[in-house]
């Protein structure tokens, strides 16, 4: 007698295998363009009754199968014992390439597309190509605009269901993921499993072109933009565009003057959590990135890696107009700028216009004369943290800024920058409208002043005008030596 177990039925779209003909018939309706079970509430089409019944528990909010650990509810039993699975250390689904392990064979499938880089889903409007179906209905949503998942507490859009529950947590103070090697905690278990990466080391997904290793996969795909210096991603007020969706994103907020993120030490506001926890870092004062060489701490990791390469003294990213390096990408973008005349970020007290939006927020604190940054020796504020840690070395005398031509000592790097040029005889820049000609840009914006007669600078107690900001500082002390001599011969008599 033949064992039932023996005899197999294969699925010929598929090729994967079942012990009798009606799992596999089943099975076939998957493949069936056909979907005759329709849900009443949103149109949806499925193509068994059991996907509609399942299906229809989502609407209903009924979640019966219950994680008792932590609470979490599931609408299908088969998602609670996946779900199961991150609470243990178990993974006994294990990838052959690269012996990574998974709580379901379904992640491993999914991850197994990696290594085979198959993208069969094609997206008919701009041909991108995706592994997994709903990633390519996902991409759609861009393209119709279309933002289903919305926020009940702030109304906010998204394309992704999974992007909303991330944005859920925001609203919530509960982090239950606790990283057992440094007791870190965090809101989502995807957070935890990115931090995790940061003591493994691990780093799987590697550059083709430069070889340069990356933790996440999201994280070589935007990389690899630099490359082909790509910036898909585009904004529609100002047609600036970024090689990352999360830039864009920031950036976007800069058009807007909603802050809606404020700080509980010091009511200061932001228009990103993000900005909001790096404000933090300032209050707390931690700094758990230490560099190796120096032993220099940071608060934030990419602060340490654009410091590391002071002391490699690399300069990977290069000007195509001047031949001029930068260890970092964003100071190369700075940098472009200054070889166009386009000027879009403008200000709306006195109509001075900028390249970039940040030289227009410190040109802002002008106008608010807002002083965070104080000195605990001499009291003096400052606008910006780095103008008060160049001030801090007048109390200590350091000058670590040294000139290798003349051994001339500076406090602050730009100087430094400036008195190079006295040892060269080129002047790069040139005045369009006199043919002068300077070694700094800083030098040719003085002199520009000289032909547009602005002068943004007042003097409050005798309203006389500059052009340059250290002029009206050197007027001031005429008034201060007044007020001196009077002083001085009121009290002779």
């Amino acid at each position: 007698m033949t064992n039932l177990k023996d005899k197999t039925f294969v699925c010929d779209v598929c090729s994967k295998e079942f012990f009798n003909k009606y799992c596999l018939k089943e099975h076939s309706v998957v493949h069936a363009k056909e979907k005759y079970h329709v849900c009443k509430i949103c149109s949806k089409t499925l193509a068994r009754k059991s996907s509609l019944n399942k299906h229809l528990l989502i609407h209903a909010e009924v979640r019966p199968y219950i994680c008792e650990i932590c609470n979490k509810g599931y609408t299908v039993e088969k998602n609670l014992k996946i779900h199961l699975l991150t609470h243990t250390t178990e993974k006994p689904y294990v990838c052959n390439e690269c012996n990574r392990g998974f709580v379901s064979k379904y992640s491993l499938t999914r991850h197994l597309l990696i290594h085979t880089k198959e993208k069969p889903h094609v997206c008919e409007i701009c041909n991108g190509t995706f592994a997994h179906k709903h990633h390519l209905k996902t991409h759609l949503l861009i393209h119709t605009k279309e933002k289903p998942h919305v926020c009940e507490i702030c109304n906010k859009g998204y394309a992704d269901k999974n992007n909303l529950k991330r944005h859920l947590l925001s609203h919530t103070r509960e982090k239950s993921h606790v990283c057992e090697m440094c007791d870190r905690r965090f809101t989502a278990s995807s957070s935890l499993r990115i931090h995790l990466l940061t003591h493994t080391k691990e780093k799987p997904h590697v550059c083709e072109i430069c070889s340069k290793a990356f933790a996440h996969h999201q994280h070589l795909k935007t990389h690899l933009l630099r490359h082909t210096q790509e910036e898909p991603h585009v904004c529609e007020i100002c047609n600036k565009s970024y090689v990352d969706e999360n830039n864009l994103k920031r950036h976007l907020l800069s058009h807007t003057t909603e802050k809606p993120h404020f700080c509980e030490i010091c009511d200061r506001r932001f228009s990103a959590s993000s900005s909001l926890k790096i404000h933090l870092l300032t209050h707390s004062k931690e700094k758990l990135h230490v560099c190796q060489i120096c032993s220099k701490a940071f608060a934030l990791k990419h602060h340490l890696k654009g410091h590391l390469l002071t002391h490699t003294k690399e300069k990977p990213h290069i000007c195509e107009i001047c031949n001029k390096g930068y260890a970092d990408y964003y100071n190369l973008k700075r940098h472009l700028l200054s070889h166009t005349t386009e000027t879009p970020h403008v200000c709306e007290m006195c109509d001075r216009r900028f390249t970039t939006s940040s030289s227009l927020k410190i040109h802002l604190l002008t106008h608010t004369k807002e002083k965070h940054h104080v000195c605990e020796i001499c009291s003096k504020a400052f606008a910006h943290k780095h103008h008060l840690k160049t001030h801090l070395l007048t109390h200590t005398k350091e000058k670590p800024y040294i000139c290798e031509i003349c051994n001339k000592g500076y406090a602050d790097k730009k100087n430094l920058k400036r008195h190079l040029l006295s040892h060269t005889t080129e002047t790069p820049h040139v005045c369009e409208m006199c043919d002068r000609r300077f070694t700094a840009s800083s030098s040719l914006k003085i002199h520009l002043l000289t032909h547009t007669k602005e002068k943004h600078h007042v003097c409050e107690i005798c309203s006389k005008a500059f052009a340059l900001k250290h002029h009206l500082k050197g007027h001031l002390l005429i008034h201060t030596r007044e007020t001196c001599v009077k002083f001085t011969t009121f009290n002779e008599k």
